[in-house]
């Protein structure tokens, strides 16, 4: 006897073959049979959000922490359109997400009428997010609705990775097919792989030839299920490793091969290391501006490089000398060169690594000043404690933008085991809260950490009740800095007026601890340095989600940081990354950049 079932439950089975988990949502008419299928599913979990961008933040943040897929699912019209920010996250940090919208029955949309809408709430979404997906589709015919999702998934998860979008009008939703007789997709021919021995070979004789060898070590590693290998090529290679901001927790802060992390804004020593490179292997990562600080031809410019990424347009952009490009996986060259390594181990580098640890040593992070609490607290003295307290293993989702964020993950020390990440591509303000709630459930329901600036908690506050809601144990610090900092100090330095920075300029932020009790969930509230770590060990054991508002300096300074300077001819020039401001005496720069051969 045939067994039919809707296709809406079709793609529910789908997601859960998928090992997603969660289903991240908010419902309404256009998809009531995906809502419906959804719900009666035993292996997947509903987490009802209270806004569309919050639950495509979910998801996108439960893909960036298991590599993926993660699934979101909305209704038709202002409902898919509201996760555009999110989707455009997920394609820019090559996360694998489905999205899947509700939309009008059949007869109602407005394909080839020239109208702008026929059924209510119509929008073609599909129009929308076709750039900034793998893949994005919607599903007219009921009997194709395998064939697609192979399509679909193939595309999500193939190459480099990103979000994909099934968009299934009302009638298709409800339309019953046998499963038994749908039509799949033919496999895709598998490309040839391409020849990596020689790249492998390339790499190898130039560590052997090195005296100061570096990798840099981006997000595609984890993305590309590389991570074991990665570990064994690190031991294996003895090489210092400088992770990406988005690659952060791939080594420990406290590992012996640990190099720093390099860019813009980064520890002095970590620029020294990079830019002192004779060899910089680059392994999944984009080198975006923020690592380069905008100037190609000045990144560790007397390294010979290699650079692995599986996207050939990322390695075109570098305006800079690639000796050994190579257009792969990361995965495999990782593999490769981790084999061809513990047949033909590299020179010793000991005396390198013990010159990175001096500098390390002599240019820390936490300066005496950061102890002064007069003005409020010190985000780096808060960020050292907190630091400090936080268990091996527990989940790290901070906000993506501003002066929160940056001074908290140029701040914070990674333990083994811990995962962190942020939203790089678009550095979206109310990335945290949401951040969390998919990282906390994608990780089951582990520990997980929270930093949010004060302003950009508003754009997904409603949240807060998702959190009281699952009753999960998130600790959100919320960065009160009176505003939106990073603007209102950059319209200072180039405007001397302000306009929509903070409460003088048409800003106005509510009190957050009526506002938790409000919504259920915890406050609490530190000025100061005293009893620091007491204050925050009480946040971090009390169960449940808590709101720990922290009084911060307004404008503490942003360093070491590339900054622009004017030179002797009074013209302005772009700083280096070696040379941060604070800048240091020009005799005592010289003794560390450039060294010798």
């Amino acid at each position: 006897m045939t067994q039919t079932i809707r296709v809406a439950d079709y793609i529910m089975e789908r997601l859960a073959r998928l090992q997603v988990g969660q289903v991240y949502f908010l419902p309404g008419g256009g998809a009531m049979h995906l809502n419906d299928a959804l719900g009666r599913h035993p292996e997947l979990e509903p987490v009802l959000c209270l806004h569309e961008q919050a639950a495509a933040i979910a998801a996108e943040a439960a893909g960036k922490l298991t590599g993926g897929p993660a699934a979101c699912m909305t209704t038709c019209g202002p409902g898919a359109t509201n996760t555009v920010t999110a989707v455009l996250g997920a394609w820019l940090d090559s996360t694998p997400v489905f999205f899947v919208s509700g939309q009008v029955k059949s007869a109602d949309l407005k394909t080839g009428t020239g109208l702008r809408m026929l059924g209510v709430q119509e929008a073609d979404i599909v129009s929308i997010v076709e750039p900034i997906t793998k893949a994005a589709v919607t599903l007219t015919d009921p009997e194709t609705v395998a064939e697609v999702f192979d399509q679909l998934e193939y595309a999500a998860l193939s190459g480099r990775r990103g979000p994909v979008w099934l968009d299934v009008p009302l009638d298709v939703q409800a339309a019953q097919v046998d499963p038994a007789t749908l039509r799949r997709a033919k496999p895709p021919v598998a490309c040839a792989q391409p020849d990596i021995s020689a790249a492998v070979a390339q790499t190898v004789a130039l560590l052997r030839q090195a005296k100061r060898p570096g990798i840099i070590a981006g997000s595609g590693i984890r993305m590309a299920g590389a991570v074991e290998a990665f570990n064994q090529l690190i031991e294996a290679a003895g090489v210092p490793v400088m992770p990406t901001w988005l690659a952060m927790d791939l080594i420990e802060d406290d590992h012996p091969l640990y190099g720093g992390r390099p860019g813009g804004i980064a520890p002095r020593w970590a620029n020294f290391t990079l830019q002192n490179c004779d060899l910089l292997i680059v392994l999944g990562s984009r080198l975006d501006m923020a690592l380069t600080a905008y100037n190609h031809a000045h990144f560790a410019p007397h390294a010979k490089k290699v650079v692995v990424d599986i996207d050939p347009a990322e390695i075109a952009k570098l305006q800079m000398p690639i000796e050994v490009p190579v257009v792969a996986d990361v995965k495999p060259f990782i593999e490769a060169l981790a084999a061809a390594i513990s047949l033909e181990p590299p020179p010793d580098f000991s005396d390198w690594l013990a010159r990175i640890a001096a500098w390390r040593e002599r240019y820390p992070l936490l300066q005496p000043e950061h102890a002064d609490d007069s003005q409020g607290v010190s985000m780096y003295h808060f960020t050292d404690r907190l630091s400090g307290l936080l268990r091996e293993g527990d989940v790290i989702a901070p906000g993506s933008s501003g002066f929160a964020a940056e001074l908290f993950l140029l701040n914070l020390r990674i333990k083994k085991g811990q995962r962190c990440f942020h939203n790089r591509g678009t550095g979206s303000m109310g990335f945290g809260i949401p951040s969390a709630i998919g990282a906390c459930l994608a990780s089951g329901r582990r520990q997980t950490l929270c930093v949010e600036g004060d302003g950009g908690l508003q754009m997904n506050i409603q949240e807060l009740a998702t959190l009281a809601a699952l009753k999960l144990p998130v600790k959100c610090f919320v960065i009160n800095n009176q505003g939106y900092a990073s603007i209102r100090v950059s319209q200072n330095a180039h405007f001397k007026l302000l306009v929509g920075a903070d409460s003088s300029s048409g800003l106005k932020l509510p009190d957050l601890s009526p506002l938790c009790a409000a919504y259920g969930v915890g406050y609490a509230r530190i000025e100061g340095h005293q009893d620091l770590d007491e204050r925050l060990r009480e946040v971090l054991e009390r169960d449940g989600p808590v709101i720990c508002e922290v009084m911060v300096q307004v404008e503490e300074p942003r360093i070491p940081r590339v900054m622009t300077r004017i030179n002797e001819q009074g013209k302005p020039e772009s700083g280096a990354l070696e040379d941060l401001y604070p800048f240091l005496p020009r005799a005592e720069l010289a003794e560390h950049w450039p060294l010798g051969s």
